[in-house]
């Protein structure tokens, strides 16, 4: 039972600008946290979304527990992506 992993067109457009190495962190993360995302991830305070770590970088995204996928909603470095 793992979960599919779809991208917005913003964290999409985001991901493809930063450096290889950064990119395949990010993937890599993503790929470990598709069988036990809850064991991986953090609730945002007042809001419906969850937060990734990877390095530097945070993923923002929301999780469907009927259909299995994972939304990445955004990706930014950590000191930005939370404004």
């Amino acid at each position: 039972m793992t979960f599919e992993i779809t991208y917005s067109k913003k964290a999409e457009k985001y991901i493809t600008k930063l450096p290889k190495d950064i990119q395949e962190r990010i993937l890599c993360t993503l790929e470990r946290c598709r069988i036990r995302p809850y064991a991986h991830i953090k609730k945002l305070v007042g809001s419906p979304f969850y937060s990734l770590r990877a390095g530097d970088y945070r993923i923002i995204m929301d999780i469907d527990n009927g259909k299995l996928i994972i939304l990445v909603i955004e990706v930014g470095h950590r000191k930005n992506v939370y404004k």
